[in-house]
């Protein structure tokens, strides 16, 4: 294993198969969720599925190869909305939404091969980049309540709010143990907190297989109905009407598509680099570059399958948490999303309610970066404390970083400290206040 490094790492083989199973467990929704999304924009589900499985696979073992660093990725949630519901009846065609994904890809390659992207994550003061990660943490944390349904949306609010869309009402509210999908992400919650209090290798995978089997039993999960392989069908592939990406009036949507695919990778690369101890004395990412290369190529990539962008996923953190550490965790999650893409229905045994307790435990695990943020300094700790409340309370890591940007750039300016900002710093306020105004 000279190839991904492993003693240099302080790992094993063990660990990165562990890891990678158990982000692949966190992860394998997206073999439904992302289908069910686009289908809204006419694209077939069946073919969905094995373009997601195909995508995710390709571009994880590009990660393993090209980047060795414990990052898996898939169609990103949140952007596959975007083309389903805004861009694709915006462009006409989900062809041509593709078409906007693939160029999307292919711009962010060049802002990497020119040293833009990486040279403004090392621009970000360090206690921001600490806060990105707790941030993430606390959304991971959310996305696994509310997949637990110990989060809940009151139909009574959804439906005041269509009426009246000012109305001051709760988002959310609580759920109820008499729901059986709560009982089984709780207990399993419980079960995995006590295999993690007591070092437990691989707690979080332990925790994922009983969930799963008490959700059988209680019928939460279902057996697969019919033939549990398939071979799969690519009917969306090549599919992508690159031309019409660049047509005049599509192109505030390539923009508000680039800018959230560019500042998502960087929120997700510093919270798990910053997890694994992947940094180095200056709190900077050692192959960086290679890694942003990767990701901007599976944007592309997913495009091209007629997958929407696919993107770094913050769910590798389970991986890591179980002690990975390298590009052979992401090589073992390209494995299994290959024999997804045959065997999808497998994959949907494992219910959400199943690896909610696993998220709830990462985001955890993730917030203890809010402890090293310096909260005397309150010029960079009050825009670190939006950036980490920011991304799980607008349930997107752009807009959070976003207000983060602009909040520390406003203070240093009126705390007469405007001239220790970095210039891309500045640019990228500036970039954020148009996209939040405009987009």
């Amino acid at each position: 294993m000279k190839l991904f490094d492993l003693d240099s790492r302080g790992t094993t083989v063990a660990r990165e198969v562990r890891g990678g199973a158990a982000t692949f467990l966190t992860m394998a929704y997206i073999l439904f969720a992302n289908p069910a999304i686009l289908s809204a924009a006419g694209m077939p589900f069946g073919p969905v599925v094995a373009a997601t499985a195909a995508a995710s696979a390709l571009a994880s073992l590009l990660m393993a190869l090209g980047a060795n660093f414990p990052i898996a990725l898939a169609p990103g949630m949140g952007l596959n909305a975007v083309i389903a519901y805004q861009v694709a009846p915006a462009a006409g065609s989900w062809q041509a939404a593709m078409g906007l994904v693939v160029a999307d890809g292919l711009l962010m390659l060049v802002l990497v091969l020119v040293g833009l992207r990486e040279a403004l994550l090392h621009a970000i003061p360090r206690d921001l980049r600490r806060a990105i990660g707790a941030g993430i943490g606390l959304f991971i944390a959310f996305i696994g309540a509310v997949n637990a349904r110990v989060v809940v949306v009151p139909a009574s609010t959804v439906a005041a709010l269509s009426r009246a869309p000012r109305a001051v009402l709760p988002p959310v509210t609580f759920g109820s143990l008499r729901d059986p999908e709560t009982l089984v992400a709780l207990l399993g919650l419980v079960v995995t907190a006590a295999l993690l209090a007591r070092r437990v290798r691989g707690a979080l995978l332990i925790g994922i297989a009983f969930s799963t089997v008490l959700a059988l039993v209680l019928g939460v999960a279902h057996l697969p109905q019919g033939a549990w392989i398939a071979v799969p069908r690519f009917e969306t592939f090549g599919k992508a009407d690159l031309r019409a990406a660049f047509v005049p009036q599509l192109l505030p949507l390539l923009f508000s598509i680039l800018l959230v695919d560019f500042f998502d990778t960087i929120g997700t690369s510093t919270a798990i680099a910053e997890e694994a101890g992947l940094i180095d004395e200056q709190g900077r990412i050692p192959g960086l570059g290679r890694l942003l290369v990767v990701d901007s190529l599976a944007a592309s990539i997913g495009g091209l399958f007629g997958a929407s962008s696919v993107t770094s996923y913050i769910e590798s953190a389970a991986g890591v948490a179980e002690g990975a550490r390298t590009g052979l965790h992401s090589l073992i999650v390209a494995a299994l999303f290959a024999a997804a893409a045959f065997a999808a229905p497998l994959a949907g045994i494992v219910p959400a309610a199943a690896t909610a307790p696993a998220l709830i435990a990462v985001g955890f695990l993730m917030c203890k970066q809010l402890t090293r943020v310096d909260f005397a300094a309150v010029d960079t700790a009050l825009p670190a404390f939006v950036v980490a409340v920011g991304i799980p309370f607008t349930y997107s890591i752009s807009h959070g970083i976003g207000y983060g940007f602009i909040s520390y750039t406003v203070v240093q300016i009126f705390s007469g400290r405007a001239r220790s900002l970095h210039p891309l710093m500045i640019g990228a306020s500036i970039a954020f206040g148009a996209f939040l105004v405009f987009a």
